[in-house]
């Protein structure tokens, strides 16, 4: 038997699930554990609506019963419904420019095994051989999601300056060497999908997230829903202005926030072109240039946010990357960008800071795969747009 057909035969299937089905166990999944009266309250579902399908969900192992929660008023205890972990697993793997990360998940997004390893090289055809290799490491995969710092439209990854792709039928060629469905994203996009159905954002209406690193991203969430524009593209606002006469941009003009925060273009600013922990020592020493660059970077970071902001006024910005630790040696110089970007009162607004590492990432990955599978997308046998 090859490889691939094992990868065939052990992959597990997703049950067919109505679009009812599909609300109810996304509002589970998302806000559990909770109620049937609640989930009825939640969905405007009839009592017997909600119970023919929470019956079918728990008949198929997708919900279990839980403990019970007394009720407000006199009578039974509710049941607590849950979603069953164990259910099914997904693959998640995030590629950088040199390496593979991929971290294993179960139906609620909970990381049950991770995997790390340089890309052996970026041609498309390796790199998929490569993501093939690690999904035979893991049998039974229901879904695999992989994500990447570029412009991805209909799993065709339209342009990725780090692997320097463009056009690659990335789905296809993934669900086709691993005979598994497949999703993919751009990753900042992903990664914001994930954080709010399983992150400190999960069940908001309004959430922006916002990276800094190699590349600067902004993930928006708007009305329950994550934003994309009508071309697929992820909102981008690093090309936004912050002096006129500050750093040279690739875009060829000069002082975007691009030009302050992609870790590459602030490292250049400084003298001998040190690595990034190097800089931080300095500016931690007391290096005046090292200083003013990481003050200038920290304030644009402040107008991004601000900026963002003033778009969305989000109930929560949730900041992470690579690039983290410029927050933590300019604070009060990000602070100072807010307040002088900002419109209304900068205590408004509530900002997470959060240092994810590349496992998180490659669990936005599994969780793109979940979503996908879950709402049909994956598949392309989807009820409409339902995007949440």
């Amino acid at each position: 038997m090859t490889s691939e057909a094992a990868t065939r035969l052990t992959a597990s299937s997703w049950p067919t699930l109505s679009e009812v089905a599909r609300d109810v166990l996304l509002e589970v999944l998302i806000h559990s554990p909770l109620s049937r009266a609640e989930i009825a309250a939640r969905l405007r579902l009839s009592r017997p609506t909600l119970t023919r399908v929470t019956r079918s969900l728990v008949a198929q192992g997708l919900l279990v019963e839980g403990d019970t929660r007394p009720r407000a008023s006199a009578g039974r205890p509710s049941e607590m419904l849950h979603v069953r972990g164990a259910a099914h697993r997904f693959l998640g793997v995030k590629l950088t420019a040199e390496r593979l990360f991929a971290t294993v998940t179960d139906l609620t997004a909970t990381p049950v095994a991770t995997a790390e390893e340089p890309l052996r090289c970026t041609d498309p055809d390796g790199v998929v051989a490569q993501i093939a290799a690690v999904a035979r490491r893991f049998p039974g995969i229901t879904g695999i999601g992989v994500t990447l710092g570029g412009i991805v439209l209909d799993g065709v990854v339209a342009r990725d300056e780090f692997l320097r792709w463009t056009d690659v039928p990335l789905k296809a060629a993934v669900t086709g060497a691993t005979r598994v469905p497949t999703a993919v994203d751009n990753d900042v996009q992903a990664l914001t999908a994930a954080e709010h159905w399983f992150g400190p954002g999960a069940g908001l209406r309004s959430l922006a997230v916002i990276t800094v690193g190699a590349g600067v991203g902004t993930g928006l969430v708007v009305g329950g829903t994550l934003v994309a524009g009508s071309h697929g593209l992820p909102p981008h606002f690093s090309h936004t202005l912050v002096d006129a006469n500050g750093p040279q941009c690739g875009c060829g003009r000069r002082g975007c926030i691009s030009s302050y925060l992609m870790t590459h273009v602030l490292l250049r600013r400084l003298t001998g072109h040190p690595g990034y922990e190097e800089a931080l020592d300095r500016v931690r020493a007391g290096d005046p240039q090292a200083r003013q660059v990481f003050d200038e970077a920290g304030y644009a970071l402040g107008v991004l946010i601000g900026t963002v902001a003033n778009v969305i006024d989000p109930q929560k910005v949730l900041l992470t990357g690579d690039g983290l630790p410029l927050y933590e040696a300019s604070a009060p110089l990000v602070h100072d960008g807010i307040e002088d970007t900002y419109e209304d009162d900068p205590d408004l607004i509530e900002l997470d800071v959060r240092p994810f590492g590349f496992s998180e990432w490659a669990r936005s990955g599994a969780a793109l795969a979940i979503k996908e599978t879950i709402t049909g997308a994956i598949t392309g046998q989807r009820d409409g747009d339902r995007r949440r």
